[in-house]
């Protein structure tokens, strides 16, 4: 997927700065995805040896991880698709219905938490609302 559709399209777009981030499953830091990313992202690679680490236990700094997976999964499952070509219909109904309000919620949260992490100079914080 990385090789085949993600870096040829991202060189059809006009990108100046772009970072890479990856969680720490150990399915997506093989050997070999590992240094086919270095290899396209040098230093702006954020991942399980990287060379910027994953940050541990951080699932909840990503809208991709604390929102937009669980929030397509609901909606993409809610007719319970029985083929691939339901399933992948879903899929490209739900990301386009998304609408950029939305998206700003989430950005607005995900600011929130950074000035929690910051403040808690990244420790444990229990006290962190989840809302959107």
């Amino acid at each position: 997927m990385i090789t085949n559709f993600f870096i040829p399209e991202l060189n059809n777009h006009d990108v100046q700065e772009l970072w890479f981030q990856q969680d720490g499953a150990t399915c997506h830091t093989a050997r070999a995805t590992i240094d086919l990313l270095k290899d396209t992202f040098g230093d702006c690679l954020i991942s399980r040896f990287g060379p910027v680490n994953w940050p541990p236990r951080s699932c909840d700094l990503t809208p991709l991880d604390y929102f937009l997976w669980g929030y397509v999964k609901s909606l993409v499952y809610a007719d319970k698709p029985q083929t691939l070509d339901h399933l992948e219909d879903n899929i490209r109904r739900v990301i386009a219905d998304i609408r950029p309000q939305m998206l700003e919620k989430v950005i607005e949260n995900w600011t929130s938490r950074l000035d929690c992490i910051r403040a808690s100079r990244g420790s444990y914080m229990p006290e962190i609302i989840f809302k959107m």
